[in-house]
């Protein structure tokens, strides 16, 4: 199968293409608190999978890093009824440290092209 890269920085692809799967890399949003931050990084990964033919009700896993724990239940408050029921994606939530001091959220998904 082929493998295409897209938006590539020198250093990564922000949305790997293989086959029918689409890996994005870790996202993030400015803002001024974690659930502002959720709600920007969740509109852009919408944005990016309807650019690459597929969309929230296709992801398969999300990998969700928090700069701080305490914030799992703000995030959750965005997530939960942004996420598409039934179709609920494998999920992780851990907390880390993340590349700037303001980012309190970063995504990651996995996801399946639509049919």
């Amino acid at each position: 199968m082929k493998i295409e890269r897209f938006d590539g920085t020198g250093r990564m692809s922000r949305v790997v293409k293989y086959g029918d799967m689409l890996f994005l890399s870790g996202i993030t949003a400015g803002g001024d608190g974690v659930v502002e931050q959720t709600k920007a990084v969740l509109a852009q990964i919408e944005k990016t999978l309807a650019e690459h033919g597929s969309d929230k009700e296709h992801i398969l896993s999300t990998t969700i890093y928090l700069k701080d724990i305490a914030d799992f239940t703000a995030m959750n408050s965005v997530w939960d009824p942004w996420v598409a029921k039934g179709n609920e994606p494998a999920r992780a939530c851990v907390e880390a440290s993340l590349a700037a001091p303001s980012i309190r959220v970063e995504m990651s998904v996995i996801a399946a092209v639509k049919d």
